[in-house]
């Protein structure tokens, strides 16, 4: 080869290189801009993610989950590249001793300090160091008022015989035992053994009355009169309101599960300053009150209650009465019990 076609072939691969390094650039400039959020489904409005990519000149990704179990073992199989994601109260404890978030820096968080009193000292994470609450609620029983005239107070509804192949439970174990174990006026995180296992005969027993154990789509079961009885979380019950009148929300004297889902950063974030802006941008009040609004729970931010619709604060199956905040329990990681747990699910749903 001449020299002087030796320079040109020089030049053209510098030009080359220079073009790809260029475009590895413009590619991790772009991957800087998106964030990842994985989150349930539906669980947030796309009007809203919009709104936020326009404020910080960003793209909004969104992937799903169907269960805190699912979220878990996605993350413990190593998925990486999520910002922020939403696990439930008893999810974000054992993510947070597994290493899995990222801790928190208040003053990037200014509505993190308007919460609901009662939210602010999460058992598993009091001063908020980890995890915000984002939404919360209750577990209690859905029912409809044309076929049970009188209000149903106790669990105990769930094992009366009038109502068999009409009755639906949460396909959740911890909520479905935790149910059955405050009817017998014991704790939902119980660790004793003869409690559970006693817990377990009474679901085999109720076992021929369930139409179905179903956790995404009890709404449309109570909505079609295909169940006149529901144990639920209370938005999904509200939602079966808009299309059955009839359709009234109970928690048992006994009491329930108070759950909040939580917004964390995740450890393995590249955009841990991204995700947090995008945390506060959930928690403002307006913003807030629409998704309060959209999908039937309550909001964690007590300063959207202005924004809120009466007719969305006033109903008990989305804001529980704060009176019966002192009724209510937190579900918590049971530790190696679970396995116990497990077993016993298995068993319920196999006979």
């Amino acid at each position: 080869m001449h020299a002087k076609e030796m320079i040109l072939a020089l030049c053209l691969a510098l030009f080359l290189l220079g073009g790809n390094l260029a475009c590895q650039r413009m590619s991790g400039d772009e991957e800087q801009k998106t964030l990842h959020y994985f989150t349930w489904s539906d669980y947030v409005g796309p009007e809203l993610l919009a709104e936020f990519e326009r404020r910080h000149g960003v793209r909004v990704v969104v992937d799903t989950f169907s269960s805190n179990e699912e979220l878990l073992a996605k993350l413990q199989g190593g998925a990486t590249g999520y910002d922020v994601t939403v696990p439930s109260d008893f999810m974000a404890a054992i993510m947070i001793q597994q290493g899995l978030v990222a801790e928190l820096d208040p003053a990037m968080l200014p509505n993190a300090t308007t919460l609901e009193d009662h939210l602010q000292h999460l058992p598993f994470d009091p001063t908020q160091r980890y995890a915000i609450p984002y939404l919360w609620g209750t577990v209690g029983i859905g029912y409809d008022s044309a076929i049970i005239s009188t209000p149903p107070d106790s669990w105990a509804v769930l094992w009366d015989s009038r109502y068999a192949g009409k009755i639906s439970m949460l396909n959740d174990q911890r909520e479905v035992f935790g149910a059955v174990l405050r009817s017998m006026g014991a704790s939902m995180n119980t660790k004793d053994l003869a409690l559970i296992e006693e817990a377990k005969v009474r679901l085999l027993a109720q076992k021929p009355l369930v139409k179905a154990y179903a956790s995404d789509h009890y709404d449309q079961l109570l909505a079609s009169g295909d169940v006149v009885l529901a144990h639920g979380w209370g938005g999904p019950v509200a939602r079966a309101m808009k299309d059955r009148p009839s359709i009234r929300y109970v928690v048992p004297k006994e009491g329930g599960t108070l759950w909040a889902d939580c917004l964390v950063v995740l450890q393995s974030s590249p955009r841990k300053e991204l995700a947090m802006q995008f945390i506060n941008y959930l928690l403002e009040p307006q913003v807030a009150a629409r998704t309060a609004e959209r999908l039937l729970f309550a909001s964690a931010n007590k300063e959207a209650r202005p924004f809120v619709p009466a007719h969305i604060l006033d109903n008990p199956a989305i804001y529980p009465p704060l009176e019966l905040l002192p009724r209510l329990e937190w579900m918590t990681d049971v530790g190696e019990t679970l396995r116990i747990y497990d077993r016993a699910w298995t068993e319920l749903k196999m006979q």
